[in-house]
């Protein structure tokens, strides 16, 4: 019953799609704008058969109906509550069923926002693009990818997941986060394809769909830091970023995604960029079926369990149809998306955005080149090779070092041009707050010119938000930490202190490793640890050996090793003694011979690396407070007519100005 009501789900969700797009084509083509309020039904039926399918799955995961092969393919009796449910998206088949749920909540917001405004032809085509993405998914569901195929001899008990996927509660928020993430960009992506079928190129469809960015882009940021964080906790190598094809996956629609979220400013306030924001919002969505082909095909290797499937060249087509009709409407409206509009100097805000946007294009050509280049090698030369952490680390580190210095420089420029004199005074501040950081940095033992500057400019971009944050919340109290400038600001806080702890826990790390009896001690970079012993016993039918470390001055702490029954090779657990200043990050190194009450214990010194999550958590609040809308009274508004003469009532042009206008 519950495989029937699962299929019946996808069933109804498929039509509902199929039915939505067709009433809204059908409303268009035929002069018919009326009947396009009747997609809202369509939309609605959609996600009630979804959230059906999703609902009958999670039912059988919760009441272990391994008579569902999903379910018995990767879910067990003793699995623990949250596990079970996060199943869910542990696999193929269910991660496309989460996928297809957050896409209909996606689209029935979306349909919901702009209820009022189905009859226009964006919103119609919009509505019409975002229902087609949802036929394609529920394709999946109901053939390659079917999530309730059943057994005529189901087991006794199911075979479970990676024990990597189970071991900690992140693994139920992270993937979600992403979803949330990736998923979103449908929406912008789908106004972005109506404005080119449409030829409506004027600023309303880069207003409509801002928060629908900010919403997808800052989920992606969270999901991927939250990436990080379990890697770092679970792993048991010490490190949070491997450029593994997967994290890389979620990356690069990242990358691509902050170039547009700066860029459409350019574009409301200036004119300019119309064919590069279109073209990134395709690219964006594009890249985030690219890497759903990358992790669910495959094609290349990863820790996280995908394996291989029929949808790699499914997902690979649908890339392709994607990336050819982009291309094809660019090319059709090439004339059209011209505008008389160009960059009036080097030293402007839009200066600032243009350089930005080239130098993550750059970043995120760089990833995708290292990411798809086995793959490449491979069908040429029938060659397995791996492109490694150098390549990454020397191609992006200059990168990298240049984009924090736009960071700290561009909220101190105007629009259209910023004399000299007014550049240096509002940098004077800032520049100090990032000398003060490199002497600082050097007296606590930095070193390395380049590490010492990216460390100097990190401190840059904290004082130039500051000084930004602090000019709008002088002219307009607490709202001047809100909206766009104010949300933005607080973002680049919140990258400045990521930026302080991947230098120093990336360049200024030690380890150690120790081979020792209860009562014996080790010291790395001055932190003595001492084994006191270990329990060695049986827990849910696997081997787990517990070993009791004191951390000198932060207490007593438990990493361990298990021995999946189901898995062979044992996982280390990893247990962190964290602090603002460092992590003593203990591991074991092997599991123990059985009665051996010796442990090989590795211990590694990360400076600053809670900063990394600390500043992932003001990134959040950065972009949370930049949706936030805010109102300026009416004396505050000034327009600025081609003479430059300033008169009463519109708004300022100086988006970097002392003014601290939270809507520039």
């Amino acid at each position: 019953m519950i495989a029937v009501l699962g299929t019946l789900g996808v069933a109804v969700g498929l039509v509902s799609a199929l039915g939505g797009a067709a009433t809204l084509v059908a409303a268009r083509v035929l002069g018919q704008p009326a009947r396009c309020r009747q997609a809202l039904a369509w939309i609605a039926a959609m996600t009630a058969g979804c959230v059906l399918a999703v609902a009958a799955m999670e039912i059988a995961l919760l009441s272990d109906n391994f008579s569902i092969a999903y379910v018995a393919r990767n879910s067990t009796i003793a699995t623990p509550l949250i596990y079970k449910i996060a199943t869910l998206w542990g696999a193929l088949e269910g991660s496309i069923l989460l996928w297809i749920l957050v896409l209909c909540g996606y689209v029935a917001a979306a349909a919901w926002r702009f209820r009022a405004r189905t009859a226009e032809p964006t919103v119609a085509w919009a509505l019409a693009v975002m229902l087609g993405v949802c036929i394609f998914f529920f394709a999946l569901l109901a053939g390659p990818a079917n999530p309730f195929a059943t057994l005529a001899d189901p087991p006794l008990d199911g075979g479970g997941l990676n024990p990597l996927l189970r071991n900690h509660p992140l693994m139920a928020i992270h993937p979600v986060m992403l979803y949330l993430g990736y998923v979103g960009f449908t929406v912008p992506f789908g106004f972005a394809v109506a404005a080119l079928i449409t030829g409506q190129f004027d600023t309303r469809w880069l207003a409509d769909t801002r928060r629908w960015t900010l919403v997808a882009w800052g989920c992606l940021g969270t999901g991927i830091m939250l990436g990080a964080w379990w890697s770092y906790e679970v792993l048991g190598w010490g490190g949070y970023w491997a450029w593994d094809p997967v994290e890389n996956a979620s990356l690069l629609p990242w990358l691509t995604a902050t170039a547009f979220v700066h860029s459409l400013i350019t574009q409301q306030r200036r004119q300019m960029l119309r064919v590069w924001n279109l073209s990134l919002l395709i690219v964006t969505f594009a890249l985030t079926i690219f890497g759903t082909f990358l992790t669910r095909s495959g094609v290349l290797e990863s820790v996280h369990e995908f394996s291989e499937s029929s949808l790699g060249p499914i997902l690979l087509g649908f890339f392709g149809v994607i990336v050819a009709t982009g291309v094809v409407l660019v090319a059709w409206r090439g004339e059209a998306l011209r505008t008389s509009a160009s960059l009036g100097s080097v030293w402007s805000r839009e200066g600032a955005f243009l350089a930005n946007n080239l130098l993550f294009a750059v970043a995120a050509f760089v990833v995708l080149l290292g990411t798809v280049f086995p793959l490449l090698a491979e069908a040429v030369s029938n060659e397995r090779l791996a492109v490694g952490r150098p390549y990454f680390d020397r191609m992006l580190a200059p990168v990298g070092i240049a984009l924090l210095g736009l960071m700290a420089l561009s909220p101190a420029l105007n629009w259209r041009s910023t004399p000299a004199e007014t550049r240096s005074q509002r940098l004077l501040w800032p520049a100090a707050a990032g000398a003060v950081t490199m002497v600082l940095s050097i007296w606590a033992g930095a070193h390395g010119l380049w590490q010492v500057l990216a460390l100097g400019l990190g401190g840059f971009v904290v004082g130039s938000a500051v000084r930004l944050l602090w000019l709008g919340a002088r002219r307009n109290g607490w709202r001047g930490l809100l909206g766009r400038t104010g949300g933005g600001m607080i973002a680049h806080i919140g990258i400045g202190v990521i930026a302080f702890g991947f230098i120093a826990s990336s360049a200024y790390g030690s380890e150690g490793e120790f081979t020792l009896a209860p009562g014996e001690s080790g010291t790395v970079a001055g932190h003595e640890v001492t084994y006191l012993g270990l329990t060695d016993g049986m827990e849910n039918g696997n081997r787990v050996v517990r070993v009791r470390v004191e951390v000198e001055g932060r207490g007593v702490f438990e990493p361990a090793v298990t021995r999946f029954a189901e898995f062979g090779q044992p996982i280390s657990t990893p247990s962190v003694a964290t602090s603002l200043v460092d992590d003593v990050y203990l591991s074991l190194a092997t599991i123990p011979d059985e009665g051996s009450s010796e442990v090989a214990l590795r211990v590694l010194i990360k400076p600053l690396v809670a900063w990394m999550w600390l500043g992932g958590a003001v990134l959040a609040v950065g972009v949370a407070a930049a949706l936030v809308p805010t109102r300026i009274g009416a004396r505050d508004r000034i327009r600025r007519p081609p003479s430059g003469r300033v008169l009463a009532g519109a708004a300022p042009d100086q988006a970097g100005s002392d003014a601290g206008d939270p809507r520039t």
